[in-house]
């Protein structure tokens, strides 16, 4: 049985309350994770655009280049 699936079957083993608790837990940690990696995507942008590799665009524009 791999790692995942045991943490699934002990998760069952708790009760409604534990993995109601649990979810909850695991939804903000997961939050928290996206948003350092939002907070390191914006550093390397700015030191991006500081070194002169990106150029100023509208937001209309960078939707419209990646929906090409």
């Amino acid at each position: 049985m791999n790692n995942f699936a045991a943490v699934l079957d002990s998760a069952e083993t708790q009760s409604l309350e534990e993995q109601a608790e649990l979810a909850d837990i695991l939804r903000h940690r997961i939050a928290e994770k996206r948003r350092a990696e939002i907070v390191a995507a914006v550093k390397e942008s700015r030191v991006e655009f500081a070194a002169g590799k990106l150029k100023p665009a509208t937001a209309k524009a960078i939707f419209n280049k990646m929906l090409k």
